[in-house]
């Protein structure tokens, strides 16, 4: 890969992935790659299979460097749900972290490193030295599958232009400096984990790969000034804001389903540099961020468009709502086994521009709930509730109704009771937003980035439905 390649003749003794320098990746992945080649010389796909580890960054930029499309499998799918991916996908090997043996295509990481470089040829070598020589930036660099928890899976094809062209853009925005060093807890076979390390490569700057998220550790690392830079959906910053005294940060990169404001509040109180961000797989990660101590009176919205992103309402109503439709050299070509994409993408999300130019997000097109001819959006429902501290989750999802069409139910864990619930909301919210049904729960069903999955929030003849955005 010309990057690491790059990075470890400038910066050869500069860490980069926990305590390994850019040198020693580089020394490791060309090792790593040698022994890969038996196992994919005949394969154009492989696929990982992993939680967050060093392995599995250098097993994938192992593959890069073999030029290897590479599926990234969510480590929370069923065995049924891989032997899908895999066949639609033609892939024939995993490499995974572990023995657990989910496929017969899996081979555990150990067995590659303990394979012998001897085995490889001199012509296979040459292929080898070849193919990084000839590295391409049209070469498809990853592919993730989007949706798989809510109906069939698509599957996003990311080349290495599109990423380069991400990288470019959010160092404008986010900036760089030589100390940094991003802390990765976002799941790397998610573009949101996966995009801290391809940025930190191009940068030439560090990261600190935790297998999973551990709240103890996490503080400790940012009280410590072990990092400056960290990227976390709002479940996971909702769980250790209070315990933060001090910190260094320089960047707190925040995404995901919702952002609720009274997270936002408690965050400027303590003068965290917190990011708000909008994008998605399709997107390669980042559209939209910004500053919220920058601008603290637009802390509702989701940031201004990165540099060579094109963000428009599509078929806006007389207030300006719509569809949020992104144009952007960071974009997908199409789906695998669809047509390619021409002009704008088309998000499902409703939003707004202000006068400003600062984008809103209302909530997801298929989680507006209409209701007697009035739109419901659950997002403004769940931020007025989350700024009572009483409220640890809650999820709004519509309900079929005869009469009404839909009506919103509210999902909660809360020791409030119900009454003090609708008391605290009526005062805030119109009458007809109001839930008419509440639900306890004890814990709200969350995917492997910590978000709320609505999909699983069933009622029976009506519920709500989440996509995925990272």
């Amino acid at each position: 890969m010309n990057w690491l390649k790059k990075q470890s003749i400038e910066n050869p003794n500069k860490k980069f992935i926990n305590d390994l320098t850019f040198g020693e990746v580089y020394l490791r992945v060309s090792d790593l790659a040698l022994r890969l080649y038996p196992f994919v010389k005949n394969q154009k796909r492989a696929a990982l299979f992993s939680s967050n580890s060093v392995d599995m960054a250098l097993f994938f930029l192992a593959l890069q460097v073999l030029r290897r499309e590479v599926l990234m499998l969510n480590t929370r799918l069923t065995k049924e749900e891989i032997t899908k991916q895999l066949s639609e996908l033609q892939i024939q090997i995993v490499f995974s972290r572990d023995n657990q043996i989910l496929h017969p295509s899996f081979i555990p990481f150990q067995e590659v490193y303990e394979s012998e470089i001897q085995e490889v040829n001199q012509n296979d070598l040459h292929k080898v030295v070849q193919i990084e020589r000839n590295f391409s930036p049209e070469q498809i660099a990853v592919i993730m599958n989007t949706s798989a928890t809510t109906g069939h899976f698509k599957s996003v094809p990311l080349r290495w232009r599109q990423f380069e062209a991400h990288v470019k853009a959010s160092q404008k925005s986010l900036g760089s400096t030589e100390n940094d060093n991003w802390l990765v807890i976002l799941p790397m076979y998610h573009i949101s984990g996966l995009t801290i390390l391809v940025r930190s490569l191009y940068n030439g700057t560090g990261i600190t790969i935790m297998e999973r998220f551990d709240e103890d550790q996490v503080v400790n690392f940012i009280q410590e000034a072990a990092v400056n830079m960290l990227s976390i959906v709002p479940t996971m910053l909702n769980r250790i804001i209070d315990r933060i005294e001090k910190h260094q940060l320089r960047v707190v990169l925040v995404g995901g389903e919702f952002i609720p404001q009274a997270l936002v509040e408690k965050s400027l109180l303590k003068k965290i540099p917190f990011h708000k961000t909008y994008g998605m797989t399709e997107t390669t990660s980042q559209s939209a961020t910004f500053s919220v101590l920058r601008y603290p009176d637009k802390k509702d919205s989701v940031g201004l468009p990165l540099e060579g992103v094109t963000i428009r309402i599509y078929d806006p109503d007389d207030q300006g709502i719509g569809e949020i439709v992104i144009q952007s050299p960071m974009l997908m070509d199409g789906y695998l086994g669809q047509e390619p994409l021409s002009g704008f993408f088309h998000t499902d999300d409703i939003g707004y521009f202000d006068q400003d130019g600062f984008l809103y997000i209302l909530d997801r097109r298929k989680n507006v709930i209409i209701s007697g001819g009035e739109n419901i959006y659950p997002l403004e429902i769940e931020n007025v509730l989350y700024t009572h501290p009483q409220i640890r989750e809650c999820a709004v999802v519509g309900k079929k109704n005869t009469q009404w069409g839909e009506v919103p139910v509210l999902f909660v864990v809360s020791s409030l009771d119900k009454d003090t619930i609708l008391q605290y909301l009526s005062n805030k919210i119109a009458r007809y937003k109001l839930p008419w049904e509440i639900i306890y729960m004890d814990a709200l069903p969350k995917n492997a980035s910590g978000k709320i999955v609505k999909q699983k929030l069933v009622l029976g003849n009506g519920a709500g439905a989440e996509k995925d955005a990272n």
